[in-house]
């Protein structure tokens, strides 16, 4: 049976799809302002925000009073006609990122029954980084009562030529409009019938025992996997390969797209005592173990000065290497560690009082099947795919009852 396969995708009938369209959920958690001017621009009209629970509005006071709504949301625009349904398609999506660049994908479904986020799967489609368990039940609380999905889910596969994706371009318009709040522009077109099927025998060709990389969007995958296997048990057997749960729709993009950018998430070091920070690291990552004769250059940062340092390690044992270094640290001398985006703002932060920062490298992009089929995901927060608007908004729909 086929991981990626066509489905019956629902899109907005006659929405302002600007308005429609919003961006995923895990971005701008700390600003709850973003959140707020995308209500005001959707004000009363159909709009994707009204059937997603965003993470800055995790902790709230109304949760299962959202949670209620959302599904309320999802019921009424099945009912009131606000979908029209594309029925055995694909959609081929080209996105022009804020930077300019245009990132193609495929929008269908992919089977979570060869799926898993387990360290040492074997399964088809795997995790690249660490799953938190913690992240899981607010996604599980909101899918398990869900009557459809919206995916900003992103799904990598390894085409070196840059063909498989393109190459299904051409089909009837189904969209094309700007992106709120900075997103960039977006067209799709419908990819159905023989065109479809020709497009998926070449991503089948892609064979071996490991052919999809996760890239954005692992816990809610990860959630869907969860309600599947809460709700199989009681499907019967022979019912089971066509039970909407078990499928979930996502984006296919080439991790070759060269719009496809990889940014290191470095580690700032805030409020502790740092007066042995330098020393210390220094020692601890100079008697690193080889393994194998891979490289990592990391840089560490504190009170104006820095220290290179060649780990013989690949990346992801490097990040694991500095973190396991940081939570050391951050018990005998205090602080917390923070996740950062940008290499100034680490230096920044690393210059401050009771503060220091380790610069990461960058992940190539041709390392990661290799290594997850080596050595299981990265641990969590060892790259970023791209900048918040860059990441997928929520658009297609399907019904998942």
């Amino acid at each position: 049976m086929r991981v990626f396969s066509t489905a019956d995708i629902l899109l907005p009938a006659a929405a302002d799809m600007t308005k429609w369209a919003c961006v995923a959920c895990d971005q701008f958690t700390s600003e709850p302002e973003y959140w707020a001017e995308a209500g005001r621009i959707v004000g009363d009209a159909p709009g994707a925000l009204k059937l997603i629970y965003p993470e800055a509005w995790l902790g709230r006071p109304d949760e299962e009073e959202i949670r209620r709504g959302i599904n309320a949301a999802m019921e009424e625009y099945l009912a009131s006609g606000v979908f029209r349904e594309l029925k055995d398609s694909l959609v081929y999506v080209e996105r022009r990122l804020p930077s300019g660049a245009v990132r193609r994908g495929l929008v269908g479904k992919i089977d979570l029954e060869q799926y898993d986020w387990a360290e040492g799967t074997r399964s088809a489609v795997r995790a690249t980084e660490g799953t938190i368990e913690s992240r899981l039940p607010a996604r599980v609380s909101v899918r398990r009562a869900a009557a459809i999905e919206l995916p900003h889910i992103m799904v990598f596969i390894d085409d070196p030529a840059d063909g498989i994706i393109p190459s299904a371009a051409g089909g009837e318009a189904l969209y094309d409009f700007e992106l709120m709040l900075g997103g960039g522009h977006i067209r799709g077109s419908l990819v159905h019938g023989e065109a479809a099927e020709t497009v998926l025998r070449q991503i089948d060709a892609l064979g071996g025992d490991f052919a999809f990389a996760m890239g954005d969007g692992n816990h809610s995958l990860a959630a869907a996997k969860r309600c599947w296997e809460e709700i199989k048990p009681t499907v019967p057997e022979s019912w089971r390969e066509g039970h909407p749960a078990r499928y979930a729709l996502v984006e296919l993009v080439n991790i070759h797209d060269p719009a496809v950018t990889f940014e290191p998430i470095h580690r700032a070091l805030i409020g502790a005592d740092t007066g042995d920070f330098l020393s210390a690291a220094v020692d601890a990552f100079t008697r690193a173990e080889p393994q194998g004769d891979a490289v990592s250059g990391i840089t560490l940062l504190c009170g104006g000065e820095e220290a290179a340092i060649e780990l013989p390690l690949p990346l992801g044992a490097a990040v694991s290497l500095v973190d396991g270094f940081l939570t050391g640290y951050t018990a005998a001398f205090g602080g917390e560690v923070d996740y950062i985006h940008g290499e100034e703002e680490t230096r920044s932060l690393a210059a401050r009082s009771g503060g220091a920062g380790i610069l990461l490298p960058t992940l190539k992009k041709e390392e990661l099947f290799p290594h997850v089929a080596r050595f299981g995901p990265y641990p969590k927060k060892s790259f970023s795919i791209g900048e918040a608007r860059e990441k997928r908004y929520y658009l297609e729909a399907r019904r998942i009852k």
